[in-house]
């Protein structure tokens, strides 16, 4: 079987692949390490027992679909109370219940916001209505 123009044709076919596969082999082992938000507020340090409303992996994948639910319940429902799942009642309020604790937004909200992406060009949209934290310094 004879190729046609096969001298033009499988180093074009080399080159092309080469720059498709580019951005896998040149960032192989260059993955950012994850943060690591800092929970050290003063209001988390003066807590007896020092735990949020879910479970610490929970709120990790399922903050935002929390507070989408919270704000559901609120505006639509009128429902302002979330028990969690020990019982425990909290303010369904991202500004004075979540922000009351984790009060440093640039060293936890903003670090893995950063990491996952989403200050690239965007922000969440949590604060198009709530007025972002003043961080204690």
């Amino acid at each position: 079987m004879k190729i046609y123009n096969g001298n033009r044709i499988i180093p074009g076919l080399i080159i092309f692949l080469a720059l498709v596969t580019f951005p896998l082999w040149y960032n192989m082992g260059k993955a950012a390490p994850p943060p690591q938000p800092k929970i050290d507020t003063i209001a988390i340090q003066r807590m007896a027992q020092k735990q949020c409303i879910m479970p610490k992996e929970e709120m990790r994948t399922g903050h935002m679909q929390l507070l989408n639910d919270w704000r559901t319940s609120v505006v639509r429902d009128g429902q302002r109370v979330y028990v969690a799942a020990d019982g425990k009642k909290y303010e369904m309020s991202l500004q004075n219940e979540c922000m009351k604790c984790h009060s440093n937004k640039s060293q936890f909200c903003d670090q893995c916001h950063t990491y996952a992406g989403l200050s690239t060009g965007s922000t969440p949209y949590c604060w198009t209505c709530h007025v972002a934290p003043k961080e204690n310094k």
